[in-house]
Parts: C-alpha cells; structure tokens; sequence
C-alpha cells in the first residue's frame, strides 16, 4: 500500500475570542458545582459524589487555563507589535 499524502495544504488554524471562550467554560464548570451542592446528599447516596467533584476540578482548570490563555494572548500581541512598527517606519518604495 502507498502512503497517504495531502493533495493540498493544510489551512491556517482559526483564531477566535479565546480569552473569553475558555473565561465562559470555566464559569459554566463552577455553576454546574455550584448548583448541585445542595443534591449531594442524592449523589452521595447514589455513589455519584464523581460528578460534583468533576465539575469543581473543572472549574480549577479552567482558572488555570484562563492565567495561561492570557499570557498566550499578551505574547502574540508583544510579538505582533514590533513588526507592526517596522511597517510603518518603513518608507514607502513606489
């Protein structure tokens, strides 16, 4: 058999609000902790005391994921902003 190889190049990656998209999951982790505290007694007595903590650690990540997409953002930004100003130093060749 042959190997597989693409027929085209691969697209560019989508950039998007992702401060925000990660900040929205991490609030939706803690309401989900949140709302079913006062059930536990219903998860503990049906061993499914998992599903509360699951929803806490997510909430833990995701406050760890909002610090790292911040500082991924203001790296692009302090990356973008010295090839920024090289454009428009730069004199224009007509």
């Amino acid at each position: 058999m042959a190997k597989w190889t693409p027929k085209h190049e691969a697209p560019e990656p989508l950039e998007g609000p992702v401060v925000a998209t990660i900040t929205g999951g991490t609030i939706l982790w803690f309401v989900l902790f949140v709302v079913q505290l006062p059930f536990y007694g219903w998860f503990a007595d049906h061993e499914l005391t998992k599903w509360v903590w699951t929803c806490l650690a997510g909430g833990g990540l995701g406050l760890i994921g909002i610090w790292y997409v911040r500082r991924r953002d203001a790296a692009l930004k302090r990356a973008a902003a010295p090839a920024e100003a090289d454009e428009t130093k730069a004199p224009a060749t007509d």
